[in-house]
Order: C-alpha cells, then sequence, then structure tokens
C-alpha cells in the first residue's frame, strides 16, 4: 500500500472519518494498517505504518497519550486513528494540540464502522490502484515496443519516449551539456553534481525526485537521461519501463538513427539534405523547407565536409558520432551553424564558406582530429568541396567531396584533411591514360634522362623544387641547402638540356605537368 494520508481519507468508509490536527502531515505515505491490542504497540510500530485504536490503553492517563504519540511521530509512522464513542467521546485537547505542533496526522474514527471496514476499504482501493498501474505498465512497454520496431517515424524519438512513459525527460551528453530537456527545470538544476557515475541512480531535482540512467552502448557511456518529477514510491514497480525507454533512446543515438546533437530544425533538414543527395526530394521542396526552418546556410556561399573512419559496422558509427559531437562543441565551429547527417559515405557537414580561409579550415578539423583519441585503425580522413555560390550546387559539391575522398584513399597525398582545389587537377589529368603519361614523361625530359642517373636524379629534384618556389631561384636555393649561384647554374643548365625558356608560361606549365604525371605515374 501506498496512499498518502489525504487519498486514504478520501476511501470510503475512511471518507467518513475526520483529521482533527496534523494536516500539514497529510502527505505521509500510509504503507500498512496496523491495529492497537497491546500496551507496547509502539515498540512494533513501523515506518509508514497507520495506527487504529479505540484509546482503551491510554483512556485514563493523558501521558501515556502524549508518549505514544510522539513514539509513532519518531517511528515515522503515518498517523493515528481514534475511534471515537466507546472509551472517549472526544480526543482530549492537549494531544489534538500536541499533534498539530507535530504535523502528525491524527484522525477522529466514526462509531458505526469497524476497523476491518476501513481496512478492507483501503485494500480494496489499493489492489485496484495497482491493477490499473500494472495494466498502464504493461500498455506502456507495448508502446514503446512497437515504436521501437517502427522502421520510419514522423515525430522525434525522445518527445514520443516522454509522451508514452508520462515523465518529462532530460538528455546530457558526456561533456556535460544538456541537449534535450522538455520539463520545466533549468539547465542548472539538471547538471548539478555533474559529473556523476555512469549507473542508475535517484537524485533530487528542484523540489521534486529524478531518475538518472546511463546512456551505454558498446561498453562507452553517450551521457545520461534523466527521468523527472517520478514517483518515488513507483520506482520499483516503473524502472524497467525507465530502463526499457533509455535502451531504446541509446540504441537510436548510437546507431546514428537520431540526431540528439543538434537543434530540431537541424535534425529535420538533415534529414531532407539526406534524401535530396539520394534523390528522394526535389531541389524546390529543400528550398521551401530551409525557409520554413529558417536555415540560411544555402541562400550565402557554402561548402561540404565528409569525414570518414576505417572502421566498418557499428564501431564506424560510433566514431562518426565522435566526429560530430566534435565539430559541433569545438569553440571555432560551433559558432557556425554548420548542419550534420550520417550518408553511406561517412559524415556529411555543410558548413559556410564566408568566415575563413580554405588552409584554415582545414586546420580547424585536423584540430578536431587531434583533440580526440582514436584507436588504431580508426583514424579519419576528410574531403572538403570548393565554394559553391548558388544552393544547386549542393549536388556538385557531394560530389566532389566522394571524388576527393577515393582519390585521397588511393594516393595517401595532403595529409588527413584535403581541399577538393588541391586535387582538383589530379582529378582531372587522372582520367588521362598511363601510356600517355608515359610518353609525354619521357618526351618533355629526353634531354636529361640520357645522362648519368645521380646527375638526372639531382637534375630533377632541383626543378621540382623550383616549380614548387614558382621560379624563385632564392627560395630554391634554401630549400636546397646551395648557393643561390649553384642554383641559378643548375636552372640554366637544365634550360639548355631540356629546349625550355623558364620565362615562357607556357614552358612552365608544360614541366609541371610532367611533376604531375611522375607523381600519379608513381601512385600507379
Amino acid at each position: 500500500m501506498h496512499l498518502t494520508v489525504e487519498e486514504a481519507l478520501s476511501i470510503y468508509p475512511l471518507s467518513e472519518a475526520k483529521l482533527i490536527a496534523g494536516a500539514k502531515g497529510k502527505h505521509r505515505i500510509v504503507k500498512s494498517i496496523n491495529v492497537m491490542d497491546a500496551p507496547d504497540i509502539s515498540d512494533w510500530i513501523k515506518e509508514g505504518e497507520m495506527l487504529l485504536t479505540t484509546a482503551y490503553l491510554i483512556k485514563d492517563s493523558p501521558e501515556d497519550a502524549s508518549a505514544l504519540l510522539q513514539m509513532l511521530n519518531r517511528r515515522g509512522s503515518a498517523g493515528l486513528g481514534i475511534k471515537l464513542g466507546r472509551f472517549w467521546e472526544a480526543v482530549p485537547p492537549p494531544l489534538i494540540a500536541e499533534a498539530e505542533q507535530l504535523n502528525f496526522p491524527l484522525i477522529e474514527l466514526p462509531f458505526q464502522f469497524t476497523f476491518s471496514d476501513q481496512m478492507n476499504g483501503l485494500f480494496r482501493a489499493e489492489l485496484s490502484r495497482s491493477v490499473g498501474t500494472l495494466q498502464s505498465m504493461m500498455e506502456k512497454q507495448r508502446l514503446l515496443m512497437r515504436l521501437a520496431l517502427r522502421s520510419g517515424r514522423s515525430r522525434p524519438l525522445l518527445d514520443t519516449v516522454s509522451e508514452i512513459i508520462g515523465y518529462p525527460l532530460a538528455v546530457i551528453s558526456n561533456r556535460g551539456t544538456v541537449i534535450f530537456n522538455n520539463s520545466g527545470y533549468t539547465e542548472s538544476e539538471q547538471l548539478e553534481g555533474w559529473p556523476w557515475p555512469p549507473r542508475n541512480q535517484r537524485f533530487r531535482l528542484g523540489e521534486g525526485t529524478g531518475y538518472r540512467l546511463p546512456l551505454l552502448q558498446a561498453g562507452k557511456c553517450l551521457g545520461y537521461l534523466h527521468y523527472c518529477d517520478i514517483d518515488p514510491l513507483l520506482l520499483p514497480v516503473e524502472e524497467s519501463l525507465f530502463v526499457q525507454g533509455t535502451e531504446l533512446i541509446s540504441y537510436h543515438m548510437h546507431t546514428g538513427l537520431e540526431d540528439y546533437f543538434e537543434q530540431a530544425g537541424h535534425r529535420e533538414f538533415s534529414g531532407l539534405l539526406r534524401r535530396f543527395l539520394n534523390d528522394g526530394l526535389k531541389y524546390a521542396e529543400l528550398a521551401q523547407a530551409a525557409l520554413r526552418l529558417e536555415i540560411t546556410l544555402l541562400q550565402s556561399p557554402f561548402q561540404l565536409l565528409l569525414t570518414d573512419v576505417a572502421a566498418a559496422g557499428e564501431a564506424r558509427q560510433a566514431e562518426l558520432l565522435r566526429l560530430k559531437e566534435e565539430y559541433s562543441e569545438h569553440p571555432v565551429l560551433h559558432g557556425l551553424e554548420a548542419v550534420h547527417f550520417l550518408v553511406e559515405e561517412g559524415l556529411v557537414s555543410l558548413y559556410p564558406a564566408g568566415p575563413h580561409q580554405p588552409e584554415e579550415f582545414r586546420g580547424l578539423i585536423q584540430e578536431c582530429f587531434d583533440n580526440l583519441k582514436f584507436d588504431k585503425g580508426y583514424y579519419p580522413q576528410a574531403a572538403v568541396s570548393s565554394v559553391k555560390h548558388k544552393p544547386e550546387g549542393l549536388k556538385e559539391a557531394f560530389a566532389e567531396i566522394k571524388e576527393c575522398m577515393g582519390m585521397s584513399r588511393q594516393w595517401g597525398a595532403h595529409g588527413n584533411v584535403v581541399h577538393y582545389r588541391q586535387l582538383e587537377l589530379d582529378l582531372l589529368l587522372s582520367k588521362i591514360p598511363a601510356e600517355t603519361m608515359e610518353r609525354y614523361f619521357s618526351g618533355s625530359l629526353r634531354g636529361l634522362l640520357s645522362r648519368e642517373p645521380e646527375y638526372v636524379k639531382e637534375m630533377l629534384h632541383t626543378l621540382e623544387v623550383y616549380l614548387e618556389n614558382d621560379g624563385h631561384v632564392n627560395e630554391t636555393a634554401k630549400k636546397l641547402f646551395i648557393h643561390r649561384n649553384t642554383a641559378t647554374y643548375r636552372i640554366e643548365k637544365l634550360s639548355e638540356l631540356l629546349d625550355v625558356d623558364f620565362k615562357k608560361i607556357n614552358d612552365l606549365m608544360k614541366l609541371k605537368l610532367v611533376f604531375l604525371f611522375r607523381r600519379m605515374l608513381e601512385r600507379e
């Protein structure tokens, strides 16, 4: 039995009784009922027990009545019911005053009902309530199971789980950030005592009670789920329901089926972008949705970022979600209001192009990689598209990052974060057959390749450094650790051997192609 005194007094025939003192204690919980039939009954009273008596043992001793009242209060009794008409016609005023002072419920019981009538009435009410609670629990579990089995949803998962279970929720990331909260409690109230151990625990939440469960997957704590304003007395019954809801949310967070680290508008727009890139949505519909959701990323220059890791299956999903959270939490990238979503190719991020130059943006992404500790073999790679100025360029940008990522994996050049502009010429020239590249390379360097191998190696290296430094002799000498005059002599000799004029742009371009073809052939 887990009724309050106030609820018990609303149940017939106890509803015919009268609360004459201790009204402030009417929220005490009645766990059981006992009848006073022995002088030492107070020694056997348990916490939450309500005592019913005819006052036979205390009728002649106000001191004993007072001692009984104080003993019951100390033991956490729910209240004292005195049946009048047999030994007392009225409860003595001093006892009423003392009960009022202790905020201890003191009840006048009607003479016409036996103790068994009152106890049976409470037990029947409690039985009906327990059956109703059990039926409600079974229905909630059925609804959660149906929700888990549905492949698609029209409503956000967290709101739906909250509605089914019947309590407001809060989700806190493993960094201590409130990422969802439909309760009336503030962020500071939700984060009281952070950080927390990864275990189930009841906690004080404002003036109410909350229940905290860690969101666990694959041995990792993704964050915490708070059920707010729970009934502590129903916790043993509802705990399995709380666990079921938590596991459902944890699974969807882990597999990336729903994004909880973004605003609701961004989350909806992410799904639309995914459909658009898979040709499941027309551009006009995407533009209309962006206008409705007040997302302006496509109305100004933008770029796409594709991130992936070498892992597979659930491990890949987990690492990509870690990266997504890192992008969202990064002090600089966070302010760009990007939209992130998972596709088959990896994690796609839509960023504005204005604030940072390509090299600076690549550095910010690399900084995110460095902040995370990746397991062996999981280290990420990323590709950045060229800047697009019109929304229609979205699919073109997506094609660029996919192509760029594929070539970066094949060649392993330009580091972990590559920009499309870095590989643009390589991507274009990669369509030329290897035999054609070989003929061009050999024909352009024929005057040099016929010399001694060591000499050829030294002069080719000089030429490559000279071209990389845009024809600046001083920079070339510094990079090669040789005197400027030596560098000048070598360049003049190369001009003679290759029959080129280094002052002509066409000749420089031809030699640039030579070294591009050379790198591509070496990769082959």
